[in-house]
């Protein structure tokens, strides 16, 4: 990979390109790989922020800007023919804001490119705590923007749920980026934890290295009613659902009286042109269920809370955050289709450039880390 070798140089910058809108499930073939000359400087007179990317996130919302479906209030759509955009972290090369200095670490909303220019500051943050992995500020130490999934889980788990010491708890997709963090969660809130997951590895993981009391592979079970029944006898106070479909049709079966239910998404459903129904719904009724949904950029009041609990838990090992990592740009519409075949191992970060974050002293190449 060529370095930068500093401001006002022109080099070769790669970048990711949506070729037309996504249609069913996503295929490698949706995006476009290309090249083109940059010149690293920023325009004289502007403000922009030039950053070499380091990190790039991965998340489902991408694909669903990449599709026509508008989400009105939430997402708009990527243009055919636009670089792909996510939170990223990267190295300021040159700035024209006066809030960034070169060499500055920070993390934003970059291209999915190898250099970017911020032509919008006030999207880009300066990293103020580097004694943890950069990386996790691509996902559980995200400061308000969207998406965090650190201020999802808490906010979904202690504000909608209200979970109580003792209670039983079921994540679905528990071991996604949100998942995971519920699980734990609850593990140290003294909840009795089960998740389901698309592996056998990732159940293992789930087991023996986030603390969950059980876990099962919702692929290889014939009847996810009889499953949860065998997991829950007594039934499920919470379930944190990310799935819905037929996952969310079988809870509804299983909950206790006047258990609760958040929903913060539904990875089964994005790529249907139908979406499933559901058939089960009275049980809301009769077991006097809350189900609700919400969307983590409602709730950025709590994020200095949430900070100033999180921090302590990753730095004395209470919370592990699992990541999946893959080198290289080229990497990326692979790590996308993954997110919808139950490949990935955790969070999905692609490395952009190895040889400016092994240099750095707190950074961490994460790969294989479970």
């Amino acid at each position: 990979m060529e370095t930068d070798g500093g401001a006002g140089n022109v080099v070769r910058n790669k970048k990711l390109m949506l070729k037309d809108y996504i249609k069913g499930s996503p295929k490698e073939s949706d995006l476009h790989l290309t090249t083109e000359s940059i010149e690293l400087k920023v325009p004289q007179g502007s403000n922009a922020v030039l950053v070499k990317v380091l990190y790039l996130s991965i998340d489902p919302y991408q694909y669903i800007r990449s599709t026509k479906i508008e989400k009105p209030g939430y997402f708009s759509s990527y243009s055919p023919g636009s670089v792909m955009a996510s939170y990223g972290v990267g190295r300021v090369l040159e700035s024209g804001h006066s809030d960034f200095q070169k060499g500055d670490l920070v993390w934003g909303t970059t291209g999915w490119e190898e250099y970017s220019l911020i032509t919008e500051p006030e999207t880009l943050f300066k990293i103020q705590h580097s004694d943890v992995p950069l990386s996790y500020y691509l996902g559980v130490l995200v400061v308000p923007s969207f998406p965090n999934t650190g201020l999802t889980a808490y906010v979904g788990f202690y504000e909608f749920c209200a979970a109580k010491k003792g209670e039983t708890v079921f994540i679905s997709s528990a071991f996604g980026a949100v998942g995971q963090l519920v699980g734990q969660l609850a593990k140290l809130m003294g909840c009795y934890v089960v998740g389901s997951a698309g592996s056998q590895e990732k159940v293992d993981l789930l087991k023996n290295k986030l603390g969950f009391d059980a876990a099962f592979n919702y692929k290889e079970e014939k009847n996810l009613d009889d499953t949860l029944k065998r997991h829950f006898p007594e039934g499920i106070d919470i379930c944190f659902d990310n799935v819905g479909g037929k996952m969310l049709d079988a809870v509804l079966l299983n909950m206790k009286l006047n258990g609760r239910i958040a929903h913060c998404g539904m990875i089964s459903q994005y790529t249907l042109d139908e979406p499933e129904g559901i058939k089960n719904m009275m049980n809301i009724i009769y077991k006097r269920l809350r189900l609700e949904g919400f969307v983590v950029t409602d709730h950025y009041h709590l994020f200095p809370k949430f900070l100033d609990f999180m921090l302590p838990c990753i730095r004395e090992g209470k919370i592990v955050y699992v990541e999946d990592i893959s080198e290289a740009l080229e990497s990326c519409p692979a790590a996308l289709v993954g997110l919808f075949n139950s490949s990935k191992l955790g969070k999905k970060v692609v490395i952009v450039a190895t040889e400016l974050i092994t240099s750095q002293p707190n950074c961490s190449v994460l790969l294989g880390q479970y």
